[in-house]
């Protein structure tokens, strides 16, 4: 955690930017690890360990806004510092939006922790790190005379943050995380190269997956051999979970108040309409304990609360903070989304697929764009044809077209399978008659 000589210097510096002369200010220290082990063929690739402190400065001064910091953490340096931060921001154009969040908006505190830090990460040696690296490689190498190359890596990593504002907001958060990985190439035909991945993360050490990230890795890349393009047309579209997330994309994006303000939104205005189908319901879940976007305020201290997004389509929240509410003459609701619940239904990937007659499910998405003010998108794809529910021919070099509030009309089931260990938990869906491009 953020010691308490870190916290009364935060509170010594605060002081300081006021005497001279901000009319308000918002500080953050930062304090963090990470390590980054990487294995590739057999042969350590990569080692990298850090440790950070960072001391970060929200000036407000005269309706002028500067933000500066410093990793410097004695308090001569961080007096001079401040002198010339505050300096600087004379110099700065003023914008009279720019202002604390209203203190009543502030969380409070009091309420449990929501387990999001695992304190065992100093106990794990790095010996045991790196064997983790290279076993999760083990599982597969010889395993496949077409392996052309496997690389693991393994990384973790702890932050602390406390968070003090000159109108009366004081807060503390901590977080861990977990990562495994293991990509993999083999030979195709020719001069093609087909690989994939797999990954798991967790947010302690015993939640991790340890075993079976290899393999999984090595069976996507099998199921790639063969790839090619299949007549362009309209199909049915079914996006696994791992990937589901690039769709929903977009819509989260259009929700932001930055892109709202600059009237860069195709959600522009569409607050309290069904823009989405009905069997759409989205939730923020912010404070359920020990899962990856779990907080209990957000980056300006906001007290974050659970919300419908969108409930059976209708959309029914924006993410405005204090700025960009105040420039749209708007009430603020939160800064962004903490926990995306998409909720879930009846059956799995599998289920669907078994009962599709022809269709496209997609497994990963290459490269392609949106038009943000339009919700026009067109996306590469990769994955399978899919004929009276079987995978019949692994596919590449597709696009999918469309628009974002049409595709999200033609959805047509969700499935029961979101990915956990994700701050967005998104499950596998299924749209009808969306048009690819291919032969």
């Amino acid at each position: 955690m953020i010691s308490n000589e870190y916290k009364e210097l935060a509170r010594w510096a605060m002081d300081e930017c006021l005497q001279q002369g901000c009319q308000a200010v918002r500080l953050f220290i930062y304090s963090g690890t990470n390590t980054d082990f990487e294995v590739r063929d057999k042969q350590l690739d990569k080692l990298q360990q850090s440790s950070e402190n960072q001391l970060v400065f929200n000036l407000y001064l005269d309706g002028r806004f500067g933000s500066f910091s410093t990793n410097r953490m004695e308090k001569a340096e961080i007096q001079k510092f401040i002198e010339n931060a505050v300096e600087s921001v004379r110099y700065l154009a003023a914008d009279p939006c720019r202002q604390l969040p209203d203190a009543s908006r502030y969380y409070q505190g009091g309420k449990p922790d929501l387990d999001l830090c695992d304190e065992t990460l100093s106990t794990i040696s790095p010996d045991e790190k790196l064997r983790l690296a290279y076993d999760a490689a083990e599982e597969i190498l010889g395993a496949d005379e077409r392996i052309l190359s496997v690389q693991s890596s393994y990384s973790d990593g702890d932050s602390y943050s406390y968070t003090l504002a000159s109108n009366g907001f004081e807060g503390e958060s901590a977080h861990s995380y977990f990562s495994l990985s293991v990509s993999v190439s083999v030979k195709g035909e020719g001069e093609v190269r087909p690989e994939s991945f797999w990954y798991d993360q967790a947010l302690s050490w015993n939640d991790l997956q340890k075993k079976g990230i290899g393999k999984i890795a090595l069976e996507r890349t099998l199921q790639k051999l063969g790839q090619q393009k299949v007549a362009s047309g309209t199909y049915p579209m079914l996006v696994d979970n791992l990937n589901a997330g690039r769709l929903l994309g977009p819509v989260l994006s259009a929700l932001n108040g930055n892109a709202l303000q600059q009237k860069n939104s195709f959600l522009m205005d569409k607050l309290g309409e069904q823009v989405l189908s009905e069997k759409v319901t989205i939730i923020d879940n912010p404070h359920q304990p020990h899962s990856f976007g779990a907080r209990y305020f957000d980056n300006e201290g906001v007290a974050t609360q659970k919300r419908f997004i969108f409930n059976k389509g209708v959309l029914e929240t924006y993410f405005i903070d204090t700025y960009n509410a105040l420039k749209m003459e708007v009430e603020p609701t939160i800064s962004s989304i903490s926990q995306l619940v998409l909720e879930k239904g009846a059956r799995s990937l599998e289920e669907i697929l078994s009962t599709m007659e022809r269709g496209i499910l997609v497994t990963g998405f290459n490269g392609g764009n949106t038009n943000s003010t339009s919700g026009d998108f067109s996306f590469g794809i990769e994955g399978y044809l899919i004929e009276n529910g079987k995978r019949v021919q692994p596919i590449s070099e597709m696009n999918v077209t469309g628009n974002m509030l049409t595709l999200w009309q033609k959805l047509e089931e969700i499935g029961n399978d979101p990915w956990m260990n994700n701050a967005f938990q998104i499950p596998s869906l299924l749209f009808n008659d969306l048009e690819f491009s291919g032969l």
